[in-house]
């Protein structure tokens, strides 16, 4: 019995350790120990192809080394590449999208606020704009800052500028996030610094920063790299420069993953990093029209890039994007012509091309290959022609047929062509009056009466000369009558006698 014990207390000690290691992820850790969390780089999984950049249509998830991604049109939302796009995730500094969004929102741009005590971040390894307390910023100022160089302090006092403390507008933060249709995200900061409770997922992100990205000050915002803050009263004018200027700016310094982080196309926007998180970044891109926004959360400091740069070349060569008049040129309308001569080659076949109205904006039609090619073959189903005129001719080259209208995705004002007529078309020489030429001698003739002519006499008289042919034929068929009535009587006896 004596043996049993060492086995009783291993048997205790070792229960006791599974419990506590199943307790972990419930209990919070102390915010000393969260922060010795190591990051891991992730890395691919064995055995995937080598991404061709030469291919990028045959991007497929595994060749990202983020955990979490996700890449949508930004037009319209859709989905066109995802991995893991559900999976909770921390998403570190990306948070400042929207807290900077909700500070243009619901802010005074122009007036100037005070740094607090309550907004200072006195952690080490934290990123700053830096402020000192009691230094004076225009608002504006600040959330150009905040964005650029990821200030901590700065989502802090836009936070505390706008609802009064940190707490109070990470509810505003989560109403927004809730009317944006996020559904896997809680924020319990402004700043994104790791907090058990701060989550979202890709596709929540890339939600959130496709509603920033329509706000046109946002926009402006999410494509500076770099900024200069005015002197302010406690400190000289400053430039400040932000992580995101490695997708941005063409004109950085030349280094080794030069090639692999800047990107031509990009138009922003938001980089984040803390162990738990790893390196996140929320991008945006355009290129002929087609606006693209990417997530990939917990992956390298070189792969944000690259991953962010391959989710944007894929979704490239899987969309198109063409003006109504381009998408119009792939299908043009052909209308058959009556009356035209029997000299002309086309038969009267008449095709109108499309001219745009002076002043009209420009908008742009984004699909898919496939769909825009279904779009160019069923173009009605897409804009909507009216015909001003008939095609009768003569028809002159140029001359407006009809009008073209498309009414944008997005809600704006209806954008309208002219369809002008792409030939002149003679008329055949015989060919009768149109209903509108007829109209036209009738109304320029300043007689209201026709001229007497014998063709109009003998309209007039046509009634009459029936009339006396009617009755010379009726005379003639009774006399007739009469005439075979008298000849059909006997004779009357005259030299016969009776006795």
């Amino acid at each position: 019995m004596m043996q049993c014990k060492p086995v009783r207390l291993f048997c205790a000690v070792l229960a006791f350790f599974c419990c506590w290691t199943a307790l972990l992820p419930i209990i919070p850790l102390p915010a000393a120990l969260a922060e010795e969390v190591e990051y891991v780089a992730p890395r691919l999984p064995s055995g995937v192809d080598p991404y061709d950049p030469e291919k990028p249509e045959e991007l497929s998830p595994d060749q990202l080394y983020a955990k979490s991604a996700i890449l949508i049109e930004a037009t319209t939302g859709e989905v066109i590449m995802e991995k893991n796009a559900d999976q909770i995730m921390y998403p570190a500094s990306t948070t400042k999208i929207l807290t900077v969004l909700l500070g243009i929102m619901m802010g005074d741009l122009n007036q100037t606020v005070t740094m607090t005590e309550t907004a200072m971040v006195y952690e080490e390894g934290v990123s700053e704009i830096p402020l000192e307390v009691g230094e004076t910023i225009n608002f504006a100022d600040l959330l150009y800052a905040t964005m650029v160089r990821s200030g901590n302090e700065g989502a802090n006092l836009i936070a505390e500028t706008i609802a009064g403390d940190t707490y109070s507008f990470s509810e505003l933060m989560n109403n927004a996030a809730a009317m944006y249709g996020c559904t896997n995200t809680h924020f319990t900061n402004a700043n994104g610094l790791h907090d058990d409770n701060h989550y979202s997922t890709a596709r929540d992100m890339a939600k959130i920063a496709r509603a920033a990205m329509e706000n046109d000050m946002f926009r402006q915002i999410a494509a500076t790299y770099t900024y200069t803050l005015p002197r302010s009263n406690l400190r000289r004018s400053r430039l400040i420069t932000g992580a995101s200027s490695n997708w941005l700016n063409k004109n950085q310094e030349t280094t080794e993953d030069y090639t692999s982080t800047y990107y031509p196309y990009a138009t922003g926007i938001k980089t984040g990093f803390h162990a738990r998180a790893g390196y996140c970044y929320v991008g945006a891109a355009e290129r002929d029209g087609v606006q693209l926004i990417s997530v990939v959360f917990y992956t390298s400091n070189s792969g944000r890039w690259s991953d962010s740069r391959k989710l944007m070349e894929y979704g490239f060569s899987q969309f198109v994007s063409m003006t109504p008049e381009e998408l119009y040129n792939e299908n043009p309308v052909v209308v058959d012509t009556s009356g035209f001569s029997l000299e002309d080659e086309n038969l009267g076949r008449l095709t109108l091309n499309v001219q745009p109205r002076a002043d009209q904006r420009t908008v742009n039609i984004v699909a898919t290959r496939a769909e825009m090619e279904a779009k160019a073959r069923n173009l009605r189903q897409t804009v909507m022609i009216e015909y001003s005129r008939d095609f009768a001719a003569p028809i002159t080259q140029g001359e407006v047929m009809g009008t073209m209208t498309y009414y944008p995705e997005d809600g704006g004002s209806a954008v309208v062509y002219d369809l002008v007529a792409g030939r002149s078309i003679m008329r055949r020489e015989n060919a009768p009056l149109t209903l509108e030429e007829i109209e036209h001698l009738v109304f320029s003739d300043p007689n209201p009466f026709p001229p007497l002519t014998l063709d109009i006499l003998l309209l007039f008289l046509s009634p009459l000369i029936v009339l006396v042919l009617l009755v010379v034929v009726l005379y003639r068929i009774f006399h007739k009558k009469g005439r075979r009535y008298k000849r059909g009587r006997l004779p009357k006896a005259q030299n016969r006698h009776y006795r």
